[in-house]
């Protein structure tokens, strides 16, 4: 019998390069097999407003090495406010990465990288895209994902967004708050060209935000989403993930529901397909995030710890076997998949003056047989 795979390494530290902490980790394999580790290096106090550079590590041999960081995203070219939410997409097509990042939570940016993210276009601006959300929804905050967009089986690129009318907070040249908030998404079906809003998802639950998606076997999307629960304002709260469908990934998204074996500490989590066969065959996804409700750290959320790595066998309808990656204090996560299946997690990790400054940000590689060794699901 086989030993299964578990490697960890540590990308980026706390209180180093000049950074007071890296937060919001992104993951994604390019066309070309390299995977590229991104990051929000933030100074100041290490919070959403303050000044951030968006900082990219490389590897070319599956996440066992990595190249230096390198700053794709210089917060002195945007000021008046924070750069966040840096999001990556492979095109298969064109063998392009695109990516895209928003600026003082009220711009946002596209650019692509012809040679696997060594080096990138100049950013331009999709802004308009999020525009044409007012006239259902005002919104005076854009954010893109976090973590990773999708490409369709068609071709299209698929970004998760979401937007709010919050405001008078703390971060951002324009006071701009999180909540309350919708889900929606934008995309492209020219290879990056331009950009177009889809619909925004039914606001079935208050404040559905930072979502994932993952094509089905079927064709449809499915989306993964964090609702902003919490005990002093949602005492009914079910603490569990939301979902909701669409055919084509953009419109007519589906009543969502609460996914009720994905527990919600109020963090982001990740989505991703690890084998993809005909519909009738075997298919597997992979969902990762804190698996948590105790909550002692903090008055507005459970506990971001226990963050676990959990695979269905019948997307998404069920989530059949569940590992710990990281019983301590861990948050944010974004899974990929190596060619050879070897399975990727990039996570918060370690916890220094709170439970959003993060002591490092984390590269775990495991396969599958690593993560069928755990517990089975209850």
């Amino acid at each position: 019998m086989s030993t299964p795979l578990l490697h960890s390494t540590d990308l980026f530290t706390a209180r180093t390069a000049g950074y007071w902490n890296y937060r919001i980790p992104g993951l994604t394999v390019t066309p070309g097999g390299v995977v590229l580790a991104h990051t929000e290096a933030r100074q100041g106090q290490g919070g959403d407003g303050d000044p951030i550079d968006i900082l990219l590590r490389r590897s070319a041999d599956g996440g066992r090495s990595w190249e230096r960081a390198r700053c794709v995203v210089d917060h002195t070219d945007y000021p008046g406010g924070p750069i966040n939410n840096f999001v990556c997409i492979p095109d298969r097509d064109t063998r392009q990465v695109h990516a895209l990042f928003c600026t003082d939570y009220a711009r946002a940016f596209h650019l692509t990288s012809e040679e696997d993210g060594l080096t990138w276009s100049a950013p331009v601006g999709i802004t308009q895209a999020f525009e044409a959300f007012r006239r259902e929804y005002d919104w005076h905050v854009l954010a893109v994902g976090p973590g990773h967009g999708i490409q369709l089986d068609c071709g299209r690129l698929l970004a998760p967004v979401w937007l709010s009318t919050g405001a008078g907070t703390e971060f951002g040249s324009g006071k701009r708050g999180h909540r309350p908030n919708r889900a929606g998404v934008v995309f492209s079906d020219d290879h990056g060209r331009t950009w177009q809003r889809g619909d925004l998802i039914r606001d079935t639950f208050p404040n559905t935000n930072e979502t994932e998606a993952v094509q089905l076997a079927d064709g449809r999307v499915l989306r993964n989403m964090r609702p902003l629960d919490d005990g002093a304002d949602h005492p009914d709260a079910e603490h569990r993930r939301v979902v909701s469908l669409s055919a084509d990934g953009a419109h007519n998204w589906s009543t969502p529901y609460r996914d009720p074996a994905l527990l919600e500490p109020v963090c982001f989590a990740s989505l991703c397909r690890h084998s993809r066969q005909p519909e009738d065959a075997e298919n597997i996804v992979l969902f990762a995030n804190p698996d948590n409700l105790e909550k002692t750290m903090t008055t507005w959320a459970r506990d971001r710890k226990n963050l676990t790595v959990k695979a269905s066998f019948d997307e998404c309808r069920t989530w059949s076997v569940s590992r710990v990656l990281e019983p301590g204090p861990s948050g944010y996560s974004d899974l990929a998949v190596l060619s050879d299946k070897t399975i990727l997690c990039f996570y918060e990790c370690g916890m220094i003056d709170h439970m959003a400054d993060s002591a490092a940000l984390t590269l775990a590689r495991f396969d599958l047989e690593w993560v069928e060794q755990g517990a089975p699901a209850v």
